[in-house]
């Protein structure tokens, strides 16, 4: 429908600056998250955590726990109620190939943290003492869980690789420079602010109000239909806040079905919360061990790229992530070679964390190119603009729109790279050496089907529904904005409904898709409300039963027809109807098919090193983003903000340690496990490079959740080579590797 939208000639509120809608409930305390939902009788679940990688329960003692006053139940796999999908294989939307986990299901312990039991009480604390109270005696059997002594055990991941292009090989040997180095990535968990919660409200007829901590409503709605056998109606899952999830949300995690198990056994109110040690026992980002073979001829142009990767996974999933994909896209060359290949180990299976895959693989890619740069005599910028690929090489598509080079060109520009002294070493402020580095960055712009539903009563008021998420990225308020440009109202006119598995379908919120998928569906459920109100008033005035539509405009809460206005409220007021309403499922355009689509960044980074002590502190970042039309830059800026302090964290501080002879993570606390804090943090300016594209989705918007974190790492790193003249190819970067 080609009406206008605001006749009035006001500014559109998409593309504004917003503050966020949800902000004031957020500082003033009033958003509750999944375990502050009161309710009178609720009981409290403390898991016990095996202590051993692997082996089998001989036996759990549960006398003394029992005996404590205010305890109602130690549930264990001898004593659990009868689980529907224990007796065959299911799968949720984000579950990795083979035998998902099932707690509690049998005596085999899989890996350390594994839940062994429920300890059910009245209170928190008393659940947790009598945990400590259960005596578990294990037949323990060898573990492994170190990548690198089991790489040689590892096969091809199940995930379809990119097939080899050319001659690789030929390509390789005979170029003019060479890379061929080995990078890793370590063990990285998602740790966000709020840890992992269940609230399981048991209703008198049986049913469920679940409040969860999720990234899917609906997924985990059809999860615990699929494991406990329930009725989808007798679930309903709410998530009206999600404090941060990073990925950690997209599978339901093992405290909803123990929250749900002891509801369901006890016929009572459960509510189970992990504990900050307990966010280490399920997924994070894998371990890699990766090979990067790089060729170019005198002039730099690539004549081979060749990507390597081993990852970890648990022994009952392979967990696959797009980890070397990114090789055979970003640049142009015609012999190409990807691999990826997949260990088991006695852990829990990864999950998908912040640019799955592309965090972890860009760093292997970006710093190869940045060693191929070195020995080439070229400067990184420049290389990278001789081997600019116009197409996606992995899929022989065109791109529906890329500004790569304009980001290269802005952030260059913005830095001051073209100060910068290629000799490693030769830029010092005192006693400390200034390095200068800079990556580029790739993400997938994907779009899933999405539904929504916009509505208006006779007071005018207007609600739009959908149930997708909102894990702190600023849902609420992009659709809000989305929906009051499609209306031709203000953004204050909009109430925006999310978090509820009720609500009209929506994917689960991830791979930054939620702004182009339920976006989509909100734009277009809107402009069917426009059309209603306009049906509407052809009904009621007979002067309008046949209009051009140029001649129709939607704007201030009005519908305007040649020279009349009709408020939207007069105009339900006059229908039959107490409520105007449509449904709309979106999916992608069929336009999308025939183009490659993504986001795409250029990261500079100016890193201080002191000579002395080794230290290094990131002084100052610029990342030049394309990511097509940006909805909310003030909401946008804060994304990329979160992804560039993400990526230093990851390049300088963040890893998962284990004890290989335990089997077991060491520093599962924010003590031990570091990330930076404000004081670690320099000069962050974003840069959006203007980028149109008409093909990606009907907002032309391509989402900015990933696209900040990738090529942070591997920038920092180049700058630290060029500040030391020192290539460490194995994160996180410690003062003692540069020392």
């Amino acid at each position: 429908m080609n009406a206008k939208i605001s006749p009035t000639g006001k500014v559109s509120p998409v593309g504004q600056p917003l503050d966020r809608v949800d902000g004031h409930l957020k500082v003033t305390g009033q958003a509750r998250y999944a375990g502050e939902y009161p309710q009178t009788g609720l009981l409290h679940g403390s898991v016990v955590s095996s202590t051993i990688a692997c082996g089998r329960i001989v036996s759990i003692d549960t006398t003394q726990a029992l005996q404590v006053p205010g305890v109602v139940a130690v549930i264990d796999h001898t004593n659990r109620p009868h689980v529907a999908s224990y007796d065959k294989d299911y799968e949720d939307a984000d579950s990795a190939k083979g035998s998902p986990f099932r707690p509690l299901y049998n005596d085999k312990v899989l890996y350390s943290g594994q839940p062994l039991a429920l300890v059910v009480a009245d209170t928190l604390e008393l659940a947790r003492y009598a945990g400590s109270l259960v005596n578990i005696e294990y037949e323990v059997d060898a573990h492994q869980t170190d990548l690198t002594a089991a790489q040689d055990e590892a096969h091809t991941a199940p995930a379809e690789t990119p097939k080899p292009r050319g001659d690789f090989q030929t390509g390789f040997s005979k170029a003019a420079f060479t890379v061929d180095a080995r990078y890793s990535t370590p063990n990285e968990h998602h740790n966000p602010m709020e840890p992992h919660a269940s609230t399981v409200l048991y209703q008198d007829d049986g049913s469920l109000e679940i409040h969860d901590k999720t990234q899917g409503t609906q997924n985990c709605q059809d999860y615990l239909h699929n494991v406990f056998g329930l009725e989808k109606e007798k679930i309903r899952i709410l998530a009206a806040f999600v404090g941060g999830a990073f990925g950690s949300g997209l599978r339901p995690q093992y405290q909803l079905p123990l929250a749900v198990m002891a509801a369901l056994q006890l016929k009572r109110s459960v509510r189970v919360t992990l504990t900050r040690q307990q966010m280490f026992t399920f997924g994070y980002r894998p371990n890699t061990l990766q090979r990067l073979r790089l060729g170019a001829d005198a002039e730099g142009r690539l004549t081979a790229v060749g990507h390597d990767v081993i990852g970890q996974t648990s022994r009952f999933e392979d967990f696959t992530e797009h980890v070397v994909e990114w090789s055979g896209m970003l640049y142009q060359c015609d012999k190409v070679q990807l691999t990826y290949k997949l260990a088991p180990l006695d852990v829990y299976t990864p999950l998908d964390m912040r640019a799955p895959g592309a965090t972890s693989g860009m760093v292997g890619l970006e710093c190869a190119l940045d060693e191929l740069a070195c020995a080439a005599g070229i400067d990184p910028v420049q290389l990278r603009l001789t081997n600019f690929a116009e197409r996606n090489g992995n899929e022989d598509k065109p791109y529906s729109s890329k500004e790569l080079r304009a980001c290269y060109q802005q952030g260059a520009e913005r830095f001051g790279w073209d100060k910068r002294n290629p000799e490693p070493r030769s830029m010092r402020n005192g006693h400390q050496l200034v390095g200068w580095g800079m990556a580029g960055g790739v993400w997938e712009a994907m779009q899933m089907k999405a539904s929504a539903k916009a509505s208006i009563d006779s007071d005018g008021k207007i609600t739009v529904t959908s149930a997708t998420t909102d894990i702190g990225t600023g849902t609420y308020t992009v659709m809000t904005q989305i929906a009051a440009e499609a209306l031709g109202v203000m953004p204050q006119d909009i109430h925006f409904v999310l978090g509820d598995s009720s609500l009209p379908t929506a994917p689960l919120q991830g791979g930054s898709f939620t702004v182009s998928s339920v976006g989509t569906a909100v734009q277009q459920a809107c402009r069917g409300l426009r059309t209603k109100l306009l049906d509407a008033v052809r009904m009621a005035h007979a002067e309008f039963a046949v209009v051009d539509m140029e001649e129709v405009g939607f704007g201030d809460g009005y519908l305007h027809i040649r020279g009349q206005r009709f408020a939207y409220a007069d105009i339900v007021r006059e229908s039959s109807h107490d409520v105007l309403d449509v449904r709309i499922d979106a999916e992608p355009d069929k336009k999308r098919e025939g183009y490659a689509t993504a986001t795409h960044s250029a990261v500079f980074v100016e890193v201080l090193v002191d000579e002395d002590l080794g230290t290094i502190r990131v002084n100052r970042v610029v990342s030049a983003v394309a990511a097509g039309r940006v909805v909310n830059p003030k909401t946008a800026r804060s994304q990329i903000l979160g992804g560039v302090v993400w990526g230093i964290s990851q390049a300088l501080q963040e890893e998962t340690l284990t004890d290989h002879h335990l089997g077991r993570f060491m520093n599962h606390s924010l003590a031990e496990y570091h990330i930076p804090v404000n004081a670690d943090i320099g000069d962050i300016d974003v840069v959006f490079v203007e980028e149109n594209d008409e093909i990606v989705n009907e907002l032309g918007s391509k989402g900015v959740g990933e696209i900040g974190i990738v090529g942070v790492a591997s920038a920092i790193a180049n700058a630290i080579y060029h500040a030391t003249g020192k290539r460490v190819r194995e994160l996180p970067i410690t003062l003692d590797k540069v020392l």
